[in-house]
């Protein structure tokens, strides 16, 4: 994973994990990989990791069994949720874009459908 100078990298870390959860990457109840086995994968300092999977527990996507490790959420609700969170985000920031070069509302539409018509080529 290639990090974004301009973010934290716990949040960026924290973001992938979410969307793999979101598309059934990590699958309700799968134990996420052991906090030295996550620093190695994403090549950061294990207490990043820790800081992490802190955050997500906090977030209730993932939940801690003591000396078992973290296991993503099991609750189809709260995928949701935080599905609906990042599709929210990903609209806003490009919506903003948008606007700030002026494009209209109907023009932003009309380009999105046009890409998804050129990915299903």
């Amino acid at each position: 994973m290639e990090f974004n100078p301009a973010l934290p990298i716990y949040l960026q870390v924290t973001t992938a994990i979410k969307r793999d959860i979101v598309t059934g990457e990590l699958a309700p109840g799968e134990k996420l990989p052991s906090v030295r086995d996550m620093a190695l994968r994403y090549t950061i300092n294990p207490n990043t990791v820790g800081r992490v999977y802190k955050e997500l527990e906090s977030e209730g996507v993932c939940f801690t069994r003591r000396g078992m490790g973290t296991f993503v959420t099991e609750d189809p609700e709260k995928v949701e949720q935080v599905k609906e969170e990042m599709v929210q985000e990903l609209s806003h920031q490009f919506l903003e874009g948008m606007k700030r070069l002026g494009i209209p509302p109907e023009e932003a539409v009309d380009r999105i459908r046009s890409l998804y018509e050129k990915e299903r080529e």
